[in-house]
């Protein structure tokens, strides 16, 4: 038999070999369903619970916002901190406290009130500092299901990286519309129920993840995608930590901080202005959701394809390489850019359903290929070490996006923040095309690599 009758026979065991290895197959199961979980709530208690509490909350929009915008910019800080701990003392041990605060700070916002339903009263410094500390502990989510999946995966990292983060389109499609709707229909207005909820799933997601899983799979007695042996990538490698002056001494560190911090950029800026931007083509001007409440069917649509891009993502990376699947998506981002620019006044459906095909492409890919990136250019052992300050980074420009873009579309500058969108990107794609040569930390052990 040829060269590459020998190889996909090579490949379809390795595949074999994964799922016979029971004891593996347990444990990447259970992190499979933890790990959409992981993000599902993340995505809801990141930013979207937010437009659940506006609904129903007695407070005025700044009073009730004002935890959210302030837990934003203290989380960049938090990044590096989480990172810092993961390496220190691990994930799970790491994530724990953060669960148990998170579960608490739901029961604070249930507990603080202040809800047009039960008269407006309430007391406003609990609810402040519960959905503060909510906001703050919320992004170990991500970032824990993110580094497990880094050290228990790497031939098939790409791909159940793009199971788990199917977890926050999950959300948009199921999330805040229905999640109000229920509220409003069956609770009668109010949420406290709902929060106490979600601070027993938090909880229970804590128990499992204690007994459940283990850092790496060494920990259990295996090997990355259940293998017989350690990573050939690894071989004879010391383990180093890297510092963030040696993160920022390296080319390929500014590399990443510069193009994913543009698509990340890109994705704030579209998704937090887009209310706005469909307000200002309605004939009523700002207040007029007309021409938003059309367009809303096609982001419901774009936030179910959201669900496969996230896989098909996935799958890009680990038969092309974490490069050239990054470029991909790069690319795709010119739809919803494009989509809102040209959006002329009272809004076309053509466009809204580029827009719609731009979001799914963005929320299910960016989420897939950040930390996919990450570990190609550092390896499944320098993962954290390196994530913790390019995110950290990347994470600051992010910050100002929306309101940026909302405070140039209400002042008729609509044009030239789209005009800065498009620029922010060919930057991205460019930075990302330099990169087309680094070399992957794990190639020896990837699909690619192995042809």
């Amino acid at each position: 038999m040829g060269t590459a009758g020998n190889a996909i026979i090579q490949r379809f065991e390795g595949r074999k070999k994964m799922f016979k290895n029971k004891k593996f197959g347990h444990y990447a199961i259970l992190f499979m369903i933890l790990g959409i979980v992981y993000m599902f709530m993340y995505s809801g208690l990141q930013n979207d619970q937010i437009n659940i509490i506006k609904g129903f909350s007695a407070w005025d929009t700044n009073k009730t916002m004002s935890p959210m915008t302030i837990g934003n910019f203290i989380c960049i800080a938090l990044t590096f901190l989480y990172g810092t701990l993961f390496i220190k003392y691990g994930v799970r041990k790491t994530m724990m406290p953060c669960f148990v605060l998170a579960a608490l700070g739901c029961i604070g916002i249930a507990a603080a009130n202040g809800l047009t339903a039960t008269g407006g009263s309430g007391n406003y410094g609990l609810y402040f500092i519960s959905l503060l500390v909510v906001r703050c502990t919320c992004m170990i989510f991500q970032m824990g299901g993110f580094m497990l999946c880094a050290n228990w995966f790497i031939r098939y990292r790409g791909r159940i990286m793009g199971i788990i983060t199917l977890g926050s389109p999950l959300f948009s499609v199921i999330g805040t519309g229905v999640m109000t709707t229920y509220i409003s229909k069956h609770l009668g207005g109010d949420y406290r129920p709902f929060y106490i909820g979600i601070a027993i799933v938090i909880v229970v997601m804590a128990i499992v993840t204690w007994f459940g899983l283990r850092d790496t799979p060494e920990e259990a007695g295996l090997y990355p995608d259940g293998a017989e042996q350690p990573p050939k990538s690894e071989t004879g490698e010391p383990e180093v930590r890297l510092t963030v002056g040696q993160v920022l001494a390296s080319k390929k560190g500014w590399q990443l901080i510069i193009a994913f911090g543009a698509f990340t950029f890109i994705i704030n800026a579209c998704m937090g202005s887009m209310v706005v931007r469909y307000m200002t083509l309605s004939d009523g001007g700002m207040g007029d959701l007309s021409v938003w409440l059309v367009a809303v069917k096609w982001l419901s649509l774009g936030a179910i394809l959201g669900i496969p891009m996230s896989y098909i993502f996935g799958i890009f990376d680990d038969k092309l390489g974490s490069v050239k699947a990054s470029i991909i998506l790069g690319l795709t981002e010119f739809l919803p850019i494009l989509g809102l620019m040209l959006q002329p006044h009272g809004g076309s459906i053509p466009l809204m359903v580029l827009w719609g095909f731009g979001v799914a492409c963005m929320t299910g890919g960016v989420p897939t290929m950040h930390p996919c990136i990450t570990a190609y250019c550092y390896g499944r052992r320098e993962y954290q070490s390196a994530n913790r300050i390019i995110m950290a980074i990347q994470l600051i420009p992010s910050a100002f996006a929306g309101q940026m873009m909302q405070n140039m579309m209400v002042t008729g500058k609509a044009t030239q923040a789209y005009t800065i969108l498009l620029v922010v990107l060919v930057i991205g794609i460019i930075t990302m095309c330099t990169m087309l040569k680094t070399k992957d930390a794990n190639e020896a052990d990837r699909d690619y690599g192995n042809k």
